[in-house]
């Protein structure tokens, strides 16, 4: 079995801390839950499983005609279902909307990246983590331009008493607004509609505001989120 040097082992280590670092530090400007500390311990961890796995059992002996077998990937392959964990605890549901997959993914990625550096394999761990950079920044900027998504956000409208929703709801659809969906409860003297509606890109707010507050069936109207 191949044995490393100190210096060899500090040298793959500070690689994955160093490639692990730089997307941190990218997720860290976007004030994102995971930033540069967790992606550098990541991508570190990973390294280290991956080294321990390759070549931490020098000192045993392994061969075939005593049955005692060693698979130095073992270890290393439980990263890739692990780092699941981890990464699931980066996604946070808000209302709505669902925030942290790309950070997930980007753990996901580093994890990866420190188990390259940890087997050595520098050039693939430097071009994985070039490639993310760009997928994190510029690529961002040009899938956000040619795929633009309407803004979804939660709406509540006070109806007055006895007062049905259609009307709201058609003032909506006239103004190019989708409805996701929708819920009715009882307030103190009317009725409150909840909407989930999807706002596209230019639309303003407040004037929903303004139309929907022009009807008789409303007597207020809020943006929830």
């Amino acid at each position: 079995m191949p044995d490393l040097a100190w210096w060899e082992i500090l040298v793959r280590l500070a690689a994955a801390a160093a490639l692990g670092g730089i997307i941190g530090i990218e997720r860290e400007l976007r004030e994102r839950e995971a930033g540069f500390r967790t992606h550098l311990l990541v991508s570190v961890g990973a390294a280290l499983f991956t080294l321990v796995s390759a070549y931490a059992w020098s000192d045993f002996a392994f061969s075939q005609a005593s049955g005692v077998t060693i698979d130095p990937t073992r270890i290393a392959a439980q990263i890739v279902t692990g780092i699941g964990f981890l990464g699931a605890g980066a996604i946070i549901r808000q209302g709505l909307t669902v925030r942290g997959l790309t950070t997930a993914a980007t753990l996901w990625m580093v994890a990866a990246i420190g188990m390259a550096c940890g087997a050595g394999f520098y050039w693939a761990a430097v071009i994985a983590t070039a490639i993310a950079l760009v997928s994190l920044w510029p690529l961002r900027i040009v899938s956000r331009r040619l795929f633009e998504r309407p803004h979804r956000r939660e709406l509540e409208v006070d109806l007055r008493q006895d007062r049905p929703a259609a009307p709201v709801l058609a003032a909506l659809e006239q103004l190019g607004i989708g409805i996701a969906s929708f819920s009715i409860g009882v307030r103190g003297d009317g009725r409150r509609l909840v909407c989930a509606v999807e706002l596209p890109h230019g639309a303003g707010s407040e004037d929903v505001v303004l139309r929907l507050g022009e009807l008789d069936e409303v007597s207020g109207v809020r943006w929830v989120k």
